[in-house]
């Protein structure tokens, strides 16, 4: 009955181990493996609906820190309501970092704003992009500290 007993807490905690391990993997590389964006090459485009969104980040590369520019193009009609970014981390939950989005003609969208130097040493980023109306584009992408 007692080795009964142990082979069960020994199983149990093999499968305990091999899920946390599972799970620390996961989260080290989910940002790495999510990245759609190559943010320090240029712009980046994105589906959304029938539509396109393209996002473009200066000056490059992208640095945490740094004042940037975020100019955001889009195909199709003009939306009724001002479009916005919402920045944070993939793999962290951030504070509100809102970049407003003002129009400059030809479809385009600029704003500023600023990502911020993560405590943990994490570089991978997103820029969440509503245009209310017509959805969200989720633009995944590294900085440089």
């Amino acid at each position: 009955m007692r080795s009964k007993i142990y082979a069960d807490s020994i199983i149990f905690t093999v499968a305990l181990l091999l899920l946390l391990v599972t799970l620390s993997i996961n989260i080290v590389f989910a940002g790495e493996s999510a990245i759609n964006c190559r943010a320090h090459n240029g712009k980046c485009t994105l589906p959304m609906g029938k539509e396109t969104v393209t996002l473009e980040i200066t000056p490059r590369p992208v640095t945490a820190m740094q004042d940037s520019t975020f100019t955001v193009t889009l195909t199709g009609n003009p939306p009724e309501q001002a479009l916005y970014i919402d920045l944070g981390m993939p793999a962290m939950k951030m504070g509100p970092n809102r970049v407003q989005l003002e129009p400059d003609g030809n479809g385009d969208y600029v704003g500023k704003g600023v990502i911020v130097r993560c405590k943990s040493g994490r570089r991978t980023w997103f820029a969440n992009v509503v245009v209310p109306g017509m959805g969200e584009a989720k633009f995944i992408f590294d900085v440089v500290y």
